[in-house]
């Protein structure tokens, strides 16, 4: 698809003008040189059937789509774009279109500068759709010649990024907990999957190396062993079930009661999830990034993984994050905790299943 690029002086008439309120959304009105008029409907969606339409459209605008988030307050998706003729299509999709200044290829420059000139310990860098920049953070462990050469890096990407700094430390949540042993070292189980035919479990890959073995208490009978282990880079890890132990597809609500889960999906920016692991149980909060990139030094980079505002500690890896019935992440690190906050990275389900050919069940 070929589209044309408004210029910036022209984006705040570009957008067309809201015309009316109606109960299924907005709608939107257009004119054409002879005066006709066509009306859009922004649909109201639930997260995961925003998210579905923004896949859609991320292969129908393709240069001119520039990330999308779902607005949880109109249930509405927001797809960024730089053109008009992108912003149209957008409109007969259903999405709410919103011209932005910076392209993801952009974007995705800005990144690579990141990684080239500044991957220091204690940062990472994710795309806000919402602020169409890129957000880079920078951990209470970054100071001096390092923090100034990121605020230099930083500063020459202009308009296209933008530096914030976090109270805690940026590391993986490994320790502490009661869910999953080995050894010295305790996680948290993510979800119940099967492959070829046979029970297993996904966790965080930094918990363990494959081949060595699981049980459900301090000192107990080995449940299962881990056949995979993927960190960093990635940062989820496979472990196949021993004997009988059961294994239903759901997730502990730490209330007496448990979560079904049913399949995996992506996450949304915008997106309301749940997170349940051993040390904290369960807290909820929102998808504010994807794609992120973490250093937790050492070494230590984790790439593709989903932002959040849901609080976490060491034990709760390899936990559960969850929007209702749908697996979505597995914890993997974060700075803070559940009583100051803090922000919190997930691995994408998805792409763990992919690699392992495993699926929820």
């Amino acid at each position: 698809m070929k589209h044309r690029r408004i210029p910036r002086r022209r984006i705040a008439v570009a957008g067309g003008a809201v015309v009316a309120l109606v109960a299924a959304g907005v709608t939107f009105q257009s004119a054409n040189a002879s005066d006709s008029t066509e009306q859009f409907t922004v649909k109201s969606l639930s997260a995961p059937a925003a998210g579905t339409l923004a896949l859609s459209l991320t292969a129908d605008l393709g240069a001119d789509g520039a990330g999308a988030y779902y607005d949880a307050d109109t249930k509405a998706l927001v797809v960024n774009v730089v053109s008009e003729d992108a912003a149209q299509t957008v409109r007969e999709a259903g999405g709410k279109a919103r011209i932005v200044e910076n392209t993801l290829a952009e974007l995705t420059g800005a990144r690579q500068t990141l990684a080239d000139r500044a991957s220091i310990p204690g940062t990472s860098w994710a795309t806000d759709p919402v602020t169409n920049k890129l957000v880079v953070t920078a951990d209470r462990t970054v100071k001096g010649a390092e923090l100034a050469k990121l605020q230099d890096v930083v500063k020459g990407l202009g308009a296209k990024a933008e530096l914030k700094r976090s109270g805690g430390e940026f590391k993986p949540f490994v320790a502490g907990g009661d869910a999953i042993h080995s050894g010295g070292g305790r996680c948290s189980l993510g979800f119940n999957v099967v492959k070829d035919g046979a029970p297993h479990f996904i966790t965080a890959g930094h918990c363990g190396q494959s081949g060595s073995e699981w049980s459900d208490s301090a000192g107990g009978a080995a449940i299962g062993t881990m056949v995979d282990s993927q960190f960093p880079g990635n940062d989820f890890a496979l472990v196949k079930y021993n004997g009988d132990t059961a294994h239903p597809s759901e997730v502990n609500l730490y209330n007496g009661s448990a979560q079904a889960i049913t399949k995996a999906g992506d996450a949304t920016v915008g997106m309301q999830v749940q997170r349940s692991g051993s040390t904290t149980q369960v807290h909820d909060g929102e998808v504010t990034a994807l794609d992120a990139t973490v250093n937790y030094g050492n070494g230590d980079v984790v790439e593709g993984l989903i932002q959040t505002t849901v609080c976490a500690e060491p034990g709760d890896s390899g936990g559960s994050l969850f929007s209702g019935d749908t697996a979505i992440g597995l914890t993997s690190g974060g700075s803070g905790d559940c009583s100051s906050g803090g922000e919190t990275f997930f691995q994408p389900v998805t792409e763990a299943l992919s690699t392992f050919g495993a699926e929820i069940g």
